[in-house]
């Protein structure tokens, strides 16, 4: 892999959280804190993923990026587009936030190609997030992938596309919606 791959993969990701940090309700944001992240085109490993290191957390009222971008920094929201990555190569970006039934209708409005699974559902000896985004991913990629949670594991929706910046446009027009939404 190219030096020039890696730096262009922490640039666009840079870009994605800027957005995000300026424009971003931090309503979004799960109690587990977020992360976007970016994969290298042949990704095989978390260690091939660009993500914010230490999550994205709410400081008060703002949206604040714990540390740097950096390849490695994620497990959980990199396993999810490494899974979506093997049904769409194209799919290198992902990120979390928070669930709410009144966020749904507003996936719906916005058009997005919508999935979700049941974690309860989860067969026994594989990875919650192998499982839920391969089971949602057969017959291609969605924008948005959710889950209503399950003993002791918060509910998400994640959020995926081809770049981060396309991602983080994404979750932007989900938070302008949602300016007087009870979250």
């Amino acid at each position: 892999m190219a030096p020039e791959d890696r730096g262009r993969v922490i640039e666009r990701l840079n870009e994605a959280v800027a957005l995000l940090v300026e424009r971003m309700d931090v309503r979004l944001i799960p109690e587990v804190g977020m992360n976007v992240v970016y994969a290298l085109p042949d990704a095989r490993g978390n260690e091939d993923v660009a993500a914010v290191l230490g999550r994205i957390v709410r400081l008060g009222e703002a949206v604040h990026p714990v540390g740097e971008v950096r390849f490695g920094a994620s497990d959980h929201v990199a396993r999810i587009v490494l899974t979506a990555m093997r049904f769409d190569p194209r799919i290198r970006s992902a990120a979390n936030i928070r669930f709410s039934e009144a966020l749904l209708p507003e996936l719906d409005n916005l058009l997005f190609e919508v999935c979700s699974f049941d974690r309860t559902k989860e067969p026994p000896g594989v990875r919650t997030m192998d499982w839920g985004v391969a089971s949602c991913c057969k017959e291609g990629v969605p924008d948005i992938i959710y889950d209503r949670g399950a003993m002791g594991k918060e509910p998400m929706i994640r959020v995926l596309g081809e770049d981060p910046v396309a991602v983080a446009q994404n979750i932007l027009k989900l938070s302008n919606r949602i300016i007087y939404a009870q979250l």
